[in-house]
């Protein structure tokens, strides 16, 4: 018993200085906790958001606007959108604009076929013509070059300002291609009747931009005449016929199966020949074509293994893959031709018997340096008699010793044969395949309409010419094939070219109504193959301050941007040409990536009749669903837009001032007074648009004297820390007000088009317009721009709030008013917010100044825009306390949202304050950009945070009337163990097996609805410079005439 009473003697003693030493510690964190009191950093928190909002309101004007369309509530009609009713009119609005441009190229095509029907050959032709390189040159002498007589050039603002002749076309030729081959001079010399059809399309159709003839001898005849000029090199790589709107007119789907010789033969230049002609045939392939490329010689080598046995679609991504892989390629060993064919056809077969693919034309490509033999047992195993597979033979080298061979296979399987001997020679020869594969569809006289996806075709002289952003025209096509309507040569199906014109998207945007669809809402449109015609995240890129785009923005996936749509629903019902509804909770990026809005989105989709696309409308729901009608007179109307401080959105369109030359230096301003007083009755304007840009005219006008009378009196805003008023309406229709003198603006470019995401635009509101819209009514947001440059620190802080006509979610956004202010006074009010106490003597248990704490200002998706080191203003909170930071996240003050998700190395976003570096390889992979929201729910939080030998308390507290939160945390415990939370994206790398399922996956499609792939009277006997098959062996003759005859 004495052993036990002196055990629990001596565990009585340990467990005395066990538990003193834990009150030690726990008084030590209470204390600690007891260094930031709630209460005091609560009466900072108020003192700076009454005094802040005080000014905010005060110099913004909000409650007097407020005030004002309250007066006219009962004057007002609200409506819920209805979704369905709006995209199928924007549907339809789309479709009448779609038609009118193929009725332009429809004329076109009627004058080219008519123009080379009354023309005869001429081989000794002599004919000057405009050739767009050497116009206006001159030689030493000062005469002008043959081919480049003198042309008129005027900068026209249609055409971007650039110097075109409205009058008349002129003709591009390819570097590689002689000026006065007798074809060329020929087909220019015809093909001049489409002058007069370019102009009367154009006096027709003033919205039209370029009209073209890509003909099929490689010329190219553009409209208005434009001066091309060569790169360093002195070379212009461009030719039509390599532009996807021409394959894609001139050729059906096809599925393609490549196949290349690596035996040894083909060692050193014959094997680069032979990967460029690779390369070249894939850039002629489209999104509705699909292709496997097989390397052989004693054995099989598919040059992506992952896609043994199938075939992948044409598109950008799938294409740049293979390329990459043709690097690996090497020769060696005896090339077993016979292997590689059975494999090709076999492949064909089982491919098309899935029902994906083209199910319309099938070809192979072989390419080779010569074949020992004609394998026509292959041949009359699986193509004869009805020869549905095309054999494309290519002979790299300048030796003809095994050409017979090739040329035999071409000719008997409906193909074509061509020898390459230079690299210069490629990709003329290849070009030909395409014209083999055209003549059904020339024998059938079929005139399909064909539209590519939005790209920006940089190779073009108007894209090269323009350096800024507005150059660089994201666009359309509309293209239809020029057949030879001669009936002698008709069953060679003849193919005379391509015509075209470019849409360009802007266009698109002028046909929705962006007041219709409220401050999140957009319109949309895709492809058959579900890639984005239009889309407002369809946009410039940021990477390092530069702007970059996705290489010709082709092939980009509505899957890319309306990511959250995991399932696809939402892109396989528009590609199915759907008509319906569906919602999803969204979270949309704003202000360069580094915000997010979530929210729900309701989509309401249908097709666009006459084309390949189909369009969809989001609206936001709450204030996004609904619209409202306010009804002033047009006297009462005008006389408040005459107001000096009132601009419209440039971008929308109150009235077409393109249909007439003389209606095209107006501003939207200008001509919807011309419109209202009757001056200019040919105007064509929106009246229920107009009627609501009266109204918000004249509810907004009495805010333009009141911020005169408070620019006016000196003793208001003496310091000058507010520098910018500014209002906008639902209608674009905006005000601004400058406190101090335009050259003493801090930021210059605020509100001008130099600053396009605080502007109206054609698919977004203003940032300021679009983050107030989403905050509690009444309260403010406040934020620091941000710059592209991580030098260039942003000196400003802007502050908005929204105008709602209800007091309910139900009640749509009419107006949002704000201000801008130096950052200097803005946080000189915060430090002296936050030395108030509430002691009686004035004299301050905790200040801000105190070495033992940090004072922040953060806003709600937790940047910093008051520190005590200036230099983290602008900083992710995350990034100068993660400790912190992360406590805020696993308390659910704050929340981590992923905000994209996508194929990293085929769109690369600008999410990220460090943007990477543009990666050269293609590797997949899903990338998340994280973005951080507060928790609207929480008002205040303390805690703390057992860092290595300390724990670090934090109190944080938000603002009344803000988005915003004070953070005062403890500055003596050092948490170094807990790395920084920064927004820097997180690439998620596959495993070889999961990268080869996702390059087999294949997303719904829809086939292009006409397919011209054979056709019984086709003349297959022009196969490639034979004129016979004499060189046939007399043993196998009698299948080739089998095969012949019976096609």
């Amino acid at each position: 018993m004495p052993e036990n009473l002196n055990l629990l003697r001596a565990f009585g003693g340990c467990f005395f200085i066990f538990w003193t030493a834990f009150n030690t510690a726990l008084v030590d964190v209470v204390g600690s906790e007891q260094q930031i009191p709630l209460s005091v950093v609560k009466l900072w928190a108020s003192a700076f958001g009454g005094e802040i909002k005080s000014i905010a309101a005060k110099y913004s004007g909000s409650q007097l606007l407020q005030k004002k369309y309250k007066e006219y509530e009962k004057d007002v009609a609200i409506e819920e959108i209805d979704g369905l009713q709006l995209v199928k009119k924007l549907a339809k609005n789309m479709e009448e604009m779609f038609h009118k441009k193929s009725e332009a190229v429809r004329r076109l095509v009627e004058a080219a076929e008519d123009a080379y029907l009354k023309h005869e050959f001429d081989a000794d032709l002599q004919y000057e013509y405009f050739n767009a390189v050497l116009i206006n040159e001159r030689d030493e002498e000062g005469n002008y070059l043959e081919l480049g007589k003198e042309f008129i050039l005027v900068p026209n603002d249609h055409f971007n300002n650039l110097p075109v002749n409205i009058s008349l076309s002129d003709v591009q030729v390819p570097t590689n291609m002689y000026n006065k081959d007798p074809a060329i001079v020929n087909g220019v010399y015809w093909s001049e009747s489409l002058n007069k059809v370019f102009v009367d399309n154009f006096d027709r159709d003033p919205s039209l931009i370029w009209q073209y003839f890509g003909s099929a001898k490689g010329f190219f005849r553009q409209y208005p005449g434009i001066k091309w000029e060569p790169d360093e090199n002195g070379v212009i790589a461009f030719d039509c016929r390599n532009r996807k709107w021409y394959i894609q007119a001139a050729t059906s789907p096809k599925d393609v199966v490549i196949l290349v010789d690596v035996s040894g033969s083909m060692k050193g230049l014959r094997l680069t020949i032979a990967k460029q002609t690779v390369s070249s045939i894939l850039d002629t392939l489209g999104d509705d074509d699909f292709f496997n490329i097989i390397a052989y010689n004693e054995e099989l080598h598919y040059v992506e293994p992952c896609l043994n046995g199938t075939l992948v679609q044409a598109d950008r991504a799938n294409k740049e893959h293979f390329r990459e892989h043709l690097d690996k390629l090497f020769a060696k060993g005896i090339g077993m031709l016979d292997i590689a064919l059975n494999e090709a056809f076999n492949m064909l077969s089982e491919f098309n018997h899935t029902g994906q693919g083209s199910i319309c034309s099938q070809a192979i490509m072989l390419i080779t340096d010569g074949a020992v033999d004609t394998y026509d047992t292959i041949f009359a195993k699986y193509n004869w008699p009805d020869r549905k597979v095309r054999i494309f033979t290519y002979l790299i080298g300048r030796e003809a010793a095994f050409a017979d061979n090739l040329k035999w296979m071409a000719c008997a399987n409906k193909g074509f044969f061509t020898q390459i001997s230079t690299l210069a020679d490629v990709q003329e020869n290849v070009m030909e395949y395409l014209h083999v594969l055209s003549r059904p569809k020339v024998i059938d006289q079929e005139h399909d309409v064909v539209w590519t996806e939005a790209y920006i075709d940089s190779t073009l002289p108007q894209a090269q010419k323009l350096a800024d952003d507005q150059g660089l025209v994201l666009m359309t096509t509309v293209a239809m094939p020029v057949f030879s309507k001669q009936n002698e040569t008709r069953s060679k199906g003849i193919l005379l070219g391509v015509v075209g014109t470019d849409v360009p998207v802007k266009e698109l945007l002028k046909t929705i109504p962006k007041y219709k669809l409220g401050i999140h809402g957009y319109a949309f449109a895709i492809t058959n193959n579900g890639y984005i015609l239009t889309h407002p995240e369809l946009r410039p890129l940021y990477e390092e301050g530069k702007k970059r785009r996705k290489p010709n923005y082709s092939s980009v996936d509505l899957s890319e941007v309306e990511w959250e749509d995991r399932d696809d629903v939402l892109r396989n019902a528009m590609v199915n040409r759907k008509t319906g509804k569906f919602s999803m909770e969204v979270k949309k990026t704003v202000d360069k990536g580094k915000r997010v809005l979530v929210m729900t989105n309701d989509y309401y989709y249908t097709d666009i009749k006459g084309t390949p696309f189909s369009l969809g409308v989001a609206l936001s729901r709450g204030h996004g669903k609904y619209f409202f009608r306010g009804n002033v007179t047009v006297e009462e109307g005008l006389h408040d837009l005459e107001h000096p401080d009132v601009s419209l959105a440039d971008e929308w369109s109150y009235c077409n001032t393109d249909l007439h030359p003389e209606h095209r230096q107006m501003t939207q301003l200008e001509a919807i007074k011309r419109y209202l007083t009757g001056k200019e009755p040919l105007l064509q304007c929106d009246k229920e648009l107009i009627q609501e840009v009266l109204f918000d005219a004249v509810v907004s006008a009495p805010i333009e004297a009141y911020w005169t009378s408070l620019a006016l009196n000196k003793s208001e805003n003496s310091d000058k820390g507010v520098e910018v008023a500014f209002l906008g309406t639902r209608t674009g229709l905006s005000r601004i007000n400058l406190f101090v003198g335009p050259e003493q603006l801090t930021n210059q470019d605020f509100l001008t088009a130099e600053d396009k995401e605080n502007i109206f635009n054609a698919d977004h509101f203003p940032l300021w317009y679009r983050r107030a819209a989403e905050q509690i009514p009444g309260s403010f947001v406040y934020s620091i721009p941000f710059s592209t440059e991580t030098a260039n620190k942003s000196n400003v802080v802007t502050a908005s709030t929204a105008i709602q006509l209800l007091d309910d979610r139900k009640s749509p956004v009419v107006a949002a008013v704000g201000i801008q202010m130096k950052l200097e006074f803005f946080q000189r009010k915060f430090w002296t917010a936050s030395r108030q106490c509430a002691s009686l003597d004035g004299r301050c248990a905790i200040s801000c100044d105190d070495e033992a704490i940090n004072c922040y200002l953060i806003d709600n998706n937790g940047f910093i825009l008051v520190s005590e080191d200036y230099r983290q203003t602008g900083y992710f909170f995350g990034e100068v306390e993660g400790a912190v930071m992360n406590k805020l996240l696993t308390m659910g003050s704050f929340k981590r949202f992923l905000v994209e998700f996508n194929l990293c190395s085929w769109w690369h976003s600008d999410l990220t304050a460090k943007a990477q570096r543009l990666k050269q390889t293609l590797e997949p992979c899903d990338t998340e950009y994280p973005a951080f929201v507060s928790e609207r729910t929480i008002k205040e939080t303390t805690g703390n945070i057992a860092c290595d030998d300390c724990f670090k308390s934090f109190v944080i507290q938000q603002i009344p009337s803000s988005n915003l939160f004070m953070v005062v945390v403890d500055n003596e415990c050092f948490c170094d163990s807990v790395p920084p939370i920064t927004m820097a994206p997180i690439e998620i790398r596959y495993n070889e097996s999961l990268k080869c399922e996702r390059l087999k996956s294949q997303k719904i499609r829809r086939r292009p609805e006409s397919c011209h792939g054979f056709h019984p009277e086709e003349n297959a006997r022009e196969c490639g410079g034979v004129s016979g098959l004499s060189a046939k062996p007399p043993l196998l003759l009698l299948p080739l005439l089998l095969a012949i005859f019976s096609r």
